[in-house]
C-alpha cells in the first residue's frame, strides 16, 4: 500500500465513478481500476460494490475513507507546515463569516498589525461553516450561531444587545423601549436563515405570534439599509450603533429575554494552523472584539 493508492482511493470513493476519477487524476481507467483491484486484495475485502460499470461505496469502503482522510489530511497539514517553516511568511489564515461587515475591520486591523501574513475570507451561512471546518477549507469561522461537533473548539467573542432598528419617522421612533406583541402588526426586514431569522421566531413563538415579513435577504449587513429606506423594522446588533453606523435609523430597546447575539470563533482541533492562524487567534482574543477597528483614514475638508 502506498500513498499514491489511497489518493486514487479518495477520488474514486468521492466520485464512485472511475472515468470522472481518472479524468480528475490525469491517468487511464485501466491503470485506476487496476491500483483499487491491488488495493482491495492487500486488505482482503471489496472497498466498493459493482453493478455494470457502476461502483458505490460499500460499508468496508466507507470505514477505511474516514481513515484515508484522515491520514492524508494530516500529511498535507505536515507539508504546509514545513513550507511555512522555510518561507520567510507568516503563512496564510482562512476565515469564514456570515457577514463581511463583521469580521472585515478586525481582518484589516490584524493585516496592519502582521503584513507578512496572508488573509483569506470567506460569506458563509451555518451548514456552510460547518462544512469548511470538517473539510479544513478554513482554519476559523466567526459565528453568530452555535456550531457543534466533537471535533469543534470555540471561544465566545462578544454577547451583544440586539437592538430594533426602525426607519426615523416611525411610530417606534423616540420610543426606548417596545415589547415583542407590539411588534405583531410590524412588517419586518431579516434574513432568510441566520442569527437575525432565528432570533425573530423565537421572540415571536415565545408570544405566540408569527412575524409579518416584508422583506428577505441573504446578506445580514443589508438590513441596515432596507430598514431605513422604508421597507420595514428589523433587529440590529449593537455593535452597528456603537461603531457609529452611516445608515440613518432609530434604535429601540427590546424589552424580551435573550435579545441578543452571540459570536464565536470556531476551529476544528484536527487542523494544523499556520504561524499566521495562531497569530490571528491570539490577536483576536487578547481584547474584547469591539476594540479591534481600524483607525479612522477618513481626511477632514477643508474649510469653505
Amino acid at each position: 500500500m502506498d500513498l499514491l493508492q489511497l489518493r486514487y482511493f479518495q477520488a474514486v470513493a468521492r466520485y464512485e465513478h472511475i472515468s470522472r476519477a481518472a479524468e480528475e487524476l490525469r491517468i487511464a481507467q485501466p491503470s485506476l481500476s487496476r491500483a483499487i483491484a491491488r488495493l482491495e486484495t492487500e486488505l482482503g475485502s471489496p472497498l466498493f460494490d459493482r453493478k455494470g460499470r457502476r461502483i458505490r461505496l460499500n460499508q468496508y469502503g466507507a470505514v477505511f475513507l474516514r481513515h484515508v482522510d484522515r491520514s492524508l489530511s494530516e500529511l498535507d497539514d505536515g507539508r504546509r507546515a514545513v513550507t511555512e517553516a522555510r518561507d520567510t511568511g507568516l503563512g496564510r489564515v482562512s476565515v469564514a463569516s456570515e457577514t463581511l461587515l463583521t469580521i472585515s475591520p478586525v481582518l484589516g486591523s490584524f493585516r496592519a498589525a502582521h503584513p507578512r501574513a496572508e488573509v483569506r475570507l470567506f460569506q458563509s451561512d451555518a451548514d456552510e461553516m460547518d462544512r469548511q471546518l470538517r473539510a479544513r477549507e478554513v482554519d476559523f469561522c466567526v459565528a453568530s450561531q452555535p456550531l457543534t461537533g466533537a471535533h469543534l473548539e470555540s471561544i465566545e467573542l462578544v454577547r451583544e444587545e440586539v437592538l430594533l432598528g426602525v426607519p426615523h419617522g416611525h411610530r417606534l421612533d423616540g420610543r426606548d423601549t417596545v415589547t415583542v406583541p407590539e411588534l405583531a402588526d410590524e412588517p419586518f426586514v431579516s434574513t432568510r436563515r441566520g442569527w437575525q431569522r432565528t432570533l425573530l421566531d423565537r421572540l415571536f413563538a415565545a408570544e405566540g405570534l408569527t412575524p409579518v415579513l416584508s422583506c428577505e435577504s441573504d446578506e445580514p449587513g443589508a438590513s441596515g439599509d432596507l430598514i431605513s429606506a422604508g421597507l420595514g423594522i428589523g433587529f440590529i446588533p449593537a455593535m452597528s450603533r456603537q461603531a457609529g453606523t452611516r445608515i440613518p435609523l432609530a434604535w429601540v430597546h427590546v424589552d424580551a429575554p435573550d435579545c441578543h447575539r452571540v459570536l464565536s470563533l470556531v476551529w476544528n482541533r484536527h487542523t494544523h494552523l499556520s504561524e499566521a492562524a495562531l497569530q490571528f487567534r491570539t490577536f483576536l482574543t487578547s481584547k474584547p472584539f469591539m476594540t479591534h477597528r481600524l483607525p479612522d483614514r477618513r481626511r477632514a475638508r477643508p474649510s469653505a
